[in-house]
């Protein structure tokens, strides 16, 4: 999974109920990175988190689709981001 990937797992561990269309979640789920992340790469990442059940995608009334964390995998999301975190200090 690409770093986008794991920021958005990061921002939903955080903020369970959150929910937002592509283009919010790289306006506001996404917005601390150095820098503002391509939309295509966004929407790549929640196609593969939704793949994997960790998201939920449902469509808007515009059509549009909304993404939030998957509520039956929050604790998996947590345990993942904790491997992820303990891996990374395991290489510096």
């Amino acid at each position: 999974m690409q770093q986008i990937g794991y920021d958005i797992l990061a921002y939903v561990a955080e903020h369970p109920d959150a929910q937002d269309t592509a283009e919010g979640i790289v306006e506001w789920w996404l917005m601390g990175r150095a820098a503002k992340p391509n939309i295509i790469l966004v929407e790549d990442a929640l196609a593969e988190l939704t793949a994997l059940g960790l998201m939920l995608a449902r469509r808007s009334k515009d059509a549009r689709a909304l993404y939030k964390a998957n509520p039956l995998k929050l604790k998996e999301i947590s345990e993942m981001l904790r491997r992820r975190e303990g891996a990374d200090a395991t290489e510096d």
